[in-house]
């Protein structure tokens, strides 16, 4: 017995090598033996249209892409309908199906939503014999399993999750963006976005899973988050026309969804409330990843992180503004959203640069007295910030967070 994930981690290599059937084999074997892990129903079909099976591919994609939009998948779903188009063939009816159950108008949308999860990755197959060399009918075999296994499945969710920003749209400007999107398909180690570089496009994650890193100051690689289904990411550089602040690579094999300028010029009457929803992600985002590996929050409760992220609140500065000032009486925390900031001491010592995530301004209220620094906005800058009077009262509460 083997588990999913390392089926699936063999497949990849497989597949990826040109070794088109054996990966097929592994796929098969987790669909046979865990019918609701549509992922690796998907990598048949993919093994498929390699092995030159049009319709039968066609047939499994389609069966995997109306699965997943009833289960609360849909970004894979928006996947596999411009695969289909890609090769050629319509998907007209994938698109209106993703608009009639995720729309802004459908009934299925709701607060109380569920989706149904795939298999545990640990969770065990019986891996097929590979010296064997496979079975003569393994491609129609393969094929009729990954288009039927849930024929007879009814056990839908009620409700369902919105698509992240799609679902807050017009239904005509949720079929304009479906229009415009480009899909990736990328491997292990590939780049979604390298830090630096301009913003001209944003990403969300359909599938897999991708790992966010940065340069800190001392040329370190730092690692900030891993990102996995629905996740948004690039995004602030784009609206703000700032560089990226970290890269984004992809972990294991991952299907993203990239949204262009493109797409955002397509949703020009509904542009303001696109970027308030991906600013609001990445606030939420950058907070709660902040509260999840920072020491400083740590000590806190999920209860008292989730009160804390209520209280930042958010401020744009101009560049060249002094956000603290050296030898001042400290004011609160703040966190950088997004921009660069230098700290500094006396006229031109510089000591650091701080970027998106970066915690600043605790030291003075902590120990207490005058703050160290000065800190300035070297570009505009998005800070968010909660006052001194809140945090000592939250150090006061939880005696760990001095230490």
């Amino acid at each position: 017995m083997t588990s999913i994930a390392e089926l699936k981690t063999h497949g990849l290599k497989l597949f990826a090598t040109g070794k088109i059937l054996p990966a097929l084999q592994l796929y098969d074997a987790i669909v046979a033996q865990h019918p609701m892990d549509y992922e690796a129903r998907l990598r048949v079909a993919d093994c498929l249209a390699a092995l030159g099976q049009p319709e039968d591919s066609d047939r499994v994609f389609r069966a995997v892409a109306w699965y997943t939009m009833k289960s609360g998948h849909p970004l894979t779903a928006l996947v596999i309908a411009k695969i289909i188009e890609a090769a050629g063939r319509p998907a007209d009816d994938l698109h209106t199906g993703l608009v009639m159950h995720y729309g802004s108008e459908s009934a299925l949308v709701g607060n109380y939503a569920a989706r149904i999860k795939l298999p545990e990755p640990d969770s065990t197959v019986t891996a097929p014999d590979l010296q064997a060399g496979p079975p003569d009918d393994l491609l129609r075999a393969a094929a009729e399993r990954a288009a039927t296994c849930t024929d007879d499945f009814d056990e839908y969710p009620g409700a369902l999750h919105a698509m992240p920003l799609l679902s807050g749209l017009s239904e005509e400007a949720f079929r304009r963006v479906l229009s415009t999107i480009v899909v990736r398909r990328m491997a292990d180690g590939q780049l979604a976005i390298r830090e630096g570089e301009p913003g001209q496009s944003f990403f969300l994650v359909a599938t897999g899973k991708v790992r966010v890193v940065d340069i800190d100051g001392l040329g370190r690689e730092r690692d900030l988050a891993v990102l996995g289904e629905n996740a948004v990411f690039g995004e602030m550089a784009l609206l703000s026309s700032q560089p990226r602040s970290a890269s984004v690579g992809v972990v294991g094999e991952a299907d993203l969804i990239e949204l262009t300028r493109e797409s955002l010029n397509s949703l020009a009457d509904e542009l303001q409330q696109v970027a308030t929803a991906l600013h609001n992600f990445t606030r939420e985002r950058l907070l709660s990843n902040l509260m999840a590996r920072s020491p400083l929050f740590r000590p806190f409760s999920k209860v008292q992180q989730r009160e804390l992220l209520r209280r930042f609140t958010e401020h744009d500065v101009a560049a060249g503004t002094d956000i603290i000032h050296e030898n001042d009486e400290g004011r609160g925390l703040f966190v950088v959203l997004s921009g660069e900031l230098e700290v500094f001491k006396g006229e031109d010592t510089a000591l650091a640069s701080l970027r998106t995530g970066d915690v600043y301004g605790e030291m003075a209220l902590i120990r207490g007295g005058e703050t160290s620094a000065t800190v300035l906005a070297l570009t505009p800058a998005t800070v968010l910030f909660v006052g001194k009077d809140y945090v000592q009262r939250i150090v006061r509460g939880v005696p760990p967070i001095k230490e």
